[in-house]
């Protein structure tokens, strides 16, 4: 679950830098990177089921 929560945050981080602000400004009273979570779990869930995990986790293919 750590590795998600990594993922969110630097997707949000990534979004944040990419619309040209600076990610530890604050906004409405937190860095704002983290305004851009919405956006990066969208991202994250929609690319999952694309992602084959199983090399990731030292899983062997069947």
């Amino acid at each position: 679950m750590a590795d998600l929560i990594m993922a969110l945050e630097a997707a949000a981080r990534a979004l944040c830098r990419h619309a040209g602000n600076p990610e530890n400004t604050k906004f409405e009273g937190k860095p704002m990177w983290q305004s851009y979570l919405p956006e990066a779990k969208a991202a994250i869930e929609a690319a999952l089921p694309y992602l084959d995990l199983s090399s990731a986790l030292g899983e062997k293919a069947d």
